[in-house]
């Protein structure tokens, strides 16, 4: 039976849009919460990797220092206690990266542990929540389950950045699995035995593993195994799975080592970063109709967000853009490149806001997921034009 994997909700595998495929992009259903208050909002970003005797001191410190922050920002006294509590509950704890918490009105609204550590700690008041640095330290973290495949069975190993965990297994038909050496045909019945139970076997895997890829929302299958046993596993995988397996050849009986793991997990991630980032370069060229399929620049993108148009938002998050000053309104769809714009559009109140914060509280609103190009190689650092694009859906 297959464990479910601990996860930021932000994490997702494939998933089909009536444009195509995104894969890999980060589905921002969680953030909804986020937005259904108005700020100011209180955006904390801890490191928690570092574990020593002084630890538990060093983070009661770290609590003090990020509720001093916030509150030289102008944030209220009850939030920057309900910060600085949270912080204090951390004190102990053994997580392997960090944490990410949003407040305000003295609650923490929401929590998710990070995949990998921040450069440091900060603490930011704002009128929106600052999400977008999730997109690198909560979003590209693929879970795998490792398959450790032979004729007899597999187990399964579930592994994201929070650790490893059993996942279970599948035993199949126990003999006969071997084949013998003769060439008489006396013993042509029992190879035709073998290869048939060998066949049973990889289907009955195959099911397994399937279950468990539902299970756990795993975004990366790697079979190890024998080159044979592995092929036949992945050929009797259902075909929405395909694109998740990697093959790692390795004897019976072999385990993966960690930095092995590593690799392949983050080579899943700049392949699927860099397809999704030559998806944005194709989709620039406009059809026969004359519509582009993806826009990028400040401009475009606030025009398309205002008509619920973003399919999927592509942010390099060192890009001039992303922190360049945008206006919203009360609601998502209230945005503007000048103040005057959202006054023409009949918003009376209205905040100065980065616009890649902004812009995914649109994307939220509408559904539409959010994606990192920088981990994709050879990236061309001009696309996303200024670190902010779309690809567009169309009515």
């Amino acid at each position: 039976m297959c464990v479910h994997a601990v996860r930021v909700p932000a994490r997702s595998g494939t998933s089909t849009t009536p444009n195509g495929n995104r894969e890999g992009a980060m589905e921002l259903a969680f953030l909804n919460p986020l937005y259904e208050r108005p700020g100011p909002w209180a955006s904390v970003y801890v490191d928690t990797s570092r574990h020593t005797e002084n630890t538990p001191h060093e983070r009661h410190l770290t609590a003090r220092a990020m509720a001093r922050e916030l509150a030289d920002q102008g944030a209220d006294e009850a939030t920057c206690d309900a910060v600085r509590r949270a912080l204090e509950e951390l004190r102990h704890s053994s997580e392997p990266h960090g944490r990410a918490l949003f407040a305000r009105d003295g609650e923490v609204v929401l929590d998710p542990p990070l995949a990998r550590p921040p450069q440091n700690d900060w603490a930011q008041w704002a009128p929106l929540p600052r999400v977008a640095p999730l997109l690198e330290l909560a979003g590209e973290d693929p879970v795998c389950v490792v398959a450790y495949v032979d004729r007899k069975g597999a187990d399964f190993e579930l592994r994201s950045a929070l650790g490893r965990d059993d996942a279970g297994g599948v035993t199949g038909r126990q003999w006969p699995v071997h084949r013998t050496s003769s060439v008489d045909w006396s013993e042509r019945h029992f190879q035709l035995r073998v290869e048939n139970t060998w066949e049973h076997n990889a289907a009955e895997i195959a099911d397994a593993l399937a279950v468990c890829q539902e299970e756990t929302g795993a975004d990366l299958l790697i079979l190890v195994g024998d080159d044979r046993e592995q092929h036949a596993v992945r050929e009797r995988l259902p075909q929405r799975l395909h694109g998740m397996v990697v093959e790692a050849s390795r004897g019976a009986g072999s385990r993966l080592l960690d930095e092995d793991v590593e690799r392949i997990r983050a080579e899943h991630v700049r392949d699927r970063a860099a397809a999704e980032l030559e998806r944005f370069l194709a989709a620039r060229t406009p059809d026969d109709e004359g519509r582009a399929g993806a826009v990028e620049g400040v401009p475009a993108l606030v025009e398309a967000a205002r008509e619920h148009r973003i399919d999927e938002l592509l942010i390099r998050p060192d890009g001039p853009d992303a922190h360049r000053e945008v206006w919203i309104g009360e609601d998502p769809d209230q945005l503007a490149v000048r103040r005057t714009d959202l006054k023409i559009l009949g918003e009376q109140q209205s905040w100065s806001a980065r616009a890649d914060d902004a812009l995914i509280r649109s994307a939220v609103a509408t559904a539409a997921p959010a994606l990192s190009v920088t981990a994709a190689p050879e990236m061309r650092e001009d696309a996303p034009v200024g670190g902010l694009g779309a690809l567009l859906r169309w009515k």
